[in-house]
């Protein structure tokens, strides 16, 4: 990859010739689609030199769901992007396509270089930055985190303690004082004090009372949408520009990062100095202090990956899932029902959880609707040939698209609209008096690859869902979640490195008369 200085000039010389060539080509082109016969469908045409440029500035504001709407209707369920000066990505929704990515030609399709830039300044070489040897080695110490006795651990001491000291006061003060919550950041503040938790035995309290702004989850919130965009841009390498002079959103992004790295430097310091005591502490950065990696930028980018991971897609999914069941009455009534049959069981709250199918099941289908992660971008390191027969040069971005593939007829029927979670079950037993007996019935991961697929499947995958189960059982056993929105208005799918609702979900919460 060439240097910044070699590239500014030559960037700086055609960015103007360019921003001409588009208000000429707005002027005076004809349109810019070519129309799918089958579909009626108007797919954007590519120009010389300038690609797909202007079609995709004539949807800058709903470039995703343009994006997911070419996706949906091409033959294939494959889109070929024509960027400026002809560098070219593929974005794909195909089932197929999606197993030859992320399995048959695993070792072909990975981070890559360029990837690897756009996210260095926040995950450095952690986990979700790496390839090969070192992702295989960050995976094998991630994975002692995700055994039976760590989950047990992580449900009952940490999740448990944070609803019922925290959360639940929280909900139950809205509904005594009639506020409106919003439950996105709700969810993210409580989120973000359980991973910190397990990763670095550190309570940042983020979740009080009193709301608190914390300098660091700020900052990481920052860094990643700042992030995000980088990857966004329709001109490969113009954030670097802004990175050259330290100005707009890379100066912004430099400050954020400085603070991450400091907060988590100090943890990481204590640490050590906690051990070299002798104190007995258990939890993912004592674990990985004890294996051996004392290389403090090593430790502090596989721990800030781990926080990325542990905070934003739980959050990310529960919102989208307390979205979806405020329409599905019944959906809610299963629930509730499934709850309540657990409680008499008289489990521990771990296995209490981890058998909640019907709930389970609902967690999937909102994430089949709205993904935590909306799309994955791989690096192809050699020439290959995608099984729709898309042809995928060395250097190329190839994309899936878990949101588009979730909602395709092909794969989820003509009701793929619906909520329905019974989609996920079969009858195992069924009752004289109606009540049912589920069994949960996984999909094909290429089909729905919400968690990855393939050799990279998600490690925090039964973490995830014990933890999303035990937040829906504590709430919904007490509380009704109602949203704060006018008749018939939709909320925002917003698509960063994970996804977000847009402007927040305002709601009231109300208490369950049982």
């Amino acid at each position: 990859m060439f240097e910044l200085n070699k590239l500014f000039l030559p960037s700086i010389l055609l960015i103007f010739p360019l921003l001409l060539i588009i208000f000429i080509f707005k002027l005076f082109s004809s349109p810019t689609t070519q129309s799918n016969q089958s579909t009626n469908i108007k797919f954007p045409k590519s120009y010389p030199i300038i690609g797909h440029l202007i079609a995709i500035y004539q949807h800058k504001h709903e470039r995703f769901q343009w994006f997911s709407t070419l996706l949906l209707n091409s033959p294939t369920n494959t889109f070929v992007i024509h960027h400026p000066f002809g560098w070219r990505s593929i974005d794909t929704s195909n089932p197929t396509n999606v197993k030859h990515i992320l399995k048959t030609k695993f070792s072909i399709y990975q981070k890559g270089p360029y990837q690897k830039t756009i996210l260095k300044d926040l995950l450095g070489d952690g986990i979700f930055n790496v390839d090969n040897e070192l992702w295989k080695s960050q995976r094998q110490i991630a994975s002692h985190e995700f055994n039976t006795k760590s989950l047990r651990k992580f449900v009952e001491n940490v999740v448990d303690l944070e609803i019922s000291n925290r959360l639940i006061p929280i909900l139950l003060d809205a509904t005594q004082n009639h506020k409106i919550l919003d439950l996105q950041d709700i969810l993210k503040r409580f989120a973000f004090d359980n991973i910190c938790k397990i990763a670095f035995g550190y309570d940042p309290e983020f979740l009080l009372p009193s709301l608190p702004k914390s300098q660091f989850a700020i900052a990481f919130e920052e860094a990643v949408m700042i992030s995000s965009q980088r990857a966004r841009t329709f001109f490969k390498n113009s954030w670097k520009i802004q990175r050259f002079f330290n100005i707009g959103s890379e100066k912004q992004l430099k400050e954020a990062i400085n603070v991450i790295h400091s907060f988590v430097n100090t943890i990481i310091r204590k640490k050590k100095q906690g051990m070299m005591k002798n104190s007995v502490t258990d939890d993912l950065l004592s674990r990985v202090l004890n294996s051996g990696y004392s290389n403090e930028k090593f430790v502090t980018d596989f721990v800030i990956s781990f926080i990325l991971a542990g905070r934003d897609t739980t959050s990310a999914a529960l919102t989208w899932f307390f979205w979806l069941l405020h329409d599905n009455i019944r959906v809610d009534n299963e629930i509730l029902f499934e709850i309540n049959r657990k409680k008499t069981e008289k489990n521990s709250v771990f296995d209490e959880v981890k058998d909640m199918v019907y709930t389970h099941a609902a967690l999937c289908e909102s994430m089949r609707l709205y993904p935590p992660v909306p799309v994955d971008v791989k690096e192809a390191t050699a020439n290959d040939v995608l099984p729709d027969g898309t042809y995928v040069e060395k250097g190329m971005w190839v994309a899936y698209v878990p949101y588009v593939m979730g909602r395709m007829e092909s794969i989820w029927g003509c009701d793929w609209a619906e909520y329905r979670p019974e989609r996920w079950l079969q009858v195992q037993d069924e009752a004289e008096n109606g009540c049912r007996k589920w069994r949960f019935v996984a999909k094909d991961p290429y089909l729905y690859p919400v968690f990855q697929a393939g050799p990279r499947v998600c490690l925090g995958k039964d973490m995830a869902f014990l933890q999303m189960k035990r937040v829906v059982s504590g709430v919904l056993e007490r509380f009704r979640v109602v949203p704060v929105v006018e008749d018939g208005c939709q909320p925002v799918y917003v698509p960063h490195l994970t996804s977000k609702m847009q402007g927040g979900f305002p709601v009231r919460i109300e208490k369950r008369i049982l």
